[in-house]
Formats: structure tokens, sequence, C-alpha cells
């Protein structure tokens, strides 16, 4: 099992339940998620990640498109709930990322943090982000990535906020050496429990539904 199937064995072993406007959950409070680039390898290859969409709606947050329609044109389709204009959601803070990857680039510096903020309170919103801070640190010329989620759907949420740090990493010119998250809310979907047990059971074609 990779960590992140064993992060969802955990979630459906022993997570408390909950109810929330969304449905019901089971919960995990402050989880931790460190992978090195072996660990991201070994989930990359064996769960389904739609890389070329995660791709493409990575590039579209960079370039602060905040038109649902634009997302549409890609094949990427689960923004649709938002309406047609994403307000406060990831493209009006990963907009600010090309610049601070450039000085990242350009400076280098062991000493300081380079941090991304997301979802600033008191801003009006249709989807907060669920990724709340990402923070780039040089450690003897190899980049540690550290992420802070608010909230984490496990299913949907969690592999594909995994793959985007990864392609943000690969932007920035050092070896990875980690990615670690920080979650403060990692949950499973009571809906999903039955197919997140089928994925870790090894079936193939395991479909998880959107809960908004």
């Amino acid at each position: 099992m990779n960590k992140y199937y064993e992060l969802l064995d955990r979630i459906v072993a022993c997570g408390k339940m909950q109810t929330n406007k969304k449905g019901s959950i089971r919960y995990l409070l402050n989880e931790q998620l460190t992978l090195t680039p072996a660990d991201l390898l070994d989930i990359f290859e064996g769960h389904g990640i739609a890389r070329k969409k995660l791709r493409n709606e990575l590039e579209l947050f960079m370039n602060g498109e905040r038109n649902v329609e634009r997302y549409r044109e890609c094949g990427i389709t689960w923004w649709d709930y938002c309406g047609g204009i994403l307000v406060n959601s990831y493209p009006t803070y990963f907009e600010k990322l090309p610049p601070l990857i450039a000085k990242i680039n350009k400076e280098k510096r062991n000493s300081k943090n380079y941090v991304l903020f997301l979802g600033e309170t008191g801003a009006e919103s249709n989807q907060a982000p669920c990724l709340s801070l990402v923070q780039f640190q040089i450690e003897r010329g190899e980049l540690v990535v550290s992420a802070y989620q608010r909230s984490s759907d496990a299913n949907l949420g969690l592999p594909a906020d995994i793959y985007h740090l990864y392609l943000i990493s690969r932007h920035i010119d050092m070896p990875l050496k980690s990615i670690t998250l920080t979650l403060a809310n990692v949950h499973i979907y009571d809906n999903n429990v039955e197919a997140t047990g089928k994925l870790l059971r090894g079936e193939e074609g395991v479909k998880f539904g959107l809960n908004v």
C-alpha cells in the first residue's frame, strides 16, 4: 500500500463520524503526509489521476482564469457547480504563483521561507480553497514543499492537490526532496466509503461522487 492508500485505510477503519450540509463523513484530524519523490511515483503509478486535466487546470489557475467555461473547454467539469465565475477560489491566489516561483529561482535563499497564502478571510467567495498555504524552503540545494489544508476530500481533492504540488515543484530549478501535507480535516464522504473499499482491494474502474 502506498502512503495515500494507507491514509484512506485509516480513515475507513478509524475515522469519526460527522454530518454537515454536504452529507455524512468519516474524518481524521491533523493528519500529516510526507512524500518523497519515490512515494509520489508510487502513488502516481498505482492510482488513476486525470493528469492532463490537472495540468491544464493548474495552468489556468496560474493564469488567474476565473471563467468556469474555460475549464469546461479543457474537459474539466468539476467546477460547474460554482456558476460562471470562480470568484475567490484557486485562480485568485495561484495567479501570484508565477512571480513567486521566479523569485525562488532567482534567489534560491536557504534562509528564506517562500510562502503562498490562499483563501484570505473576508473576501467574496463562491468556493474557498481547501488548500490554505504552500511554503517552499531550500535545504542543502533541495526543495522542501510544505502545505496546509483546512479541509481535504480524501477521494477526489487530495490526489489532485498532491499532483498539483508535484507539478508546481517541477517549475522550481532544484531537485525535490519532499512534499509534506498537513491535513487539518481529511475525510471520506459516506456515499464514497464502499467505493473506497473497492479501490483498496484493487478493483478497477472505481468512481467517486462529488459532494458540494
